[in-house]
């Protein structure tokens, strides 16, 4: 269940990531910085019925992406030409990040330091400064 943003009360609804590795355009650009968010019943419903997922069902995980990344650097429309070129790094980053903002409300996890123990949340979105 997404959560409250703690600090204004306001659901929050997208979230910042910077891809690992980049979408690479036609001319050769890459793309790493986006926005996803949160899906709807209806992004979750309506790909079921689409015949590339009855004839592989994996392909839900292609429409599920193409529905909630709603920017991708300077590309104009983010489709399943898009999300079927990312790098299987990228690919597998936006499966975690749609998990982790749809099922958990955010995309800080808990970490501790090897050396001392001690904990501290690290946004695997990479919108974070310093985050990659």
């Amino acid at each position: 269940m997404p959560r409250p943003d703690h600090d204004t009360g306001t659901l929050r609804t997208e979230y910042p990531f910077t891809l690992p590795r980049g979408y690479v355009d036609e001319a050769g650009n890459v793309h790493r910085e986006g926005v996803m968010r949160l899906a709807t019943a209806r992004d979750e419903l309506a790909p079921q019925n689409d015949p590339r997922v009855r004839q592989n069902p994996a392909y839900l995980t292609v429409l599920l992406l193409e529905r909630t990344v709603t920017k991708l650097g300077s590309v104009v429309a983010v489709d399943s030409f898009v999300i079927e070129s990312l790098f299987a790094s990228d690919l597998a980053f936006l499966q975690d990040l749609y998990r982790r903002v749809n099922q958990e409300g955010h995309t800080a996890v808990e970490v501790g330091c090897p050396s001392c123990g001690h904990a501290f949340a690290v946004d695997v979105a990479g919108d974070a400064p310093g985050g990659s």
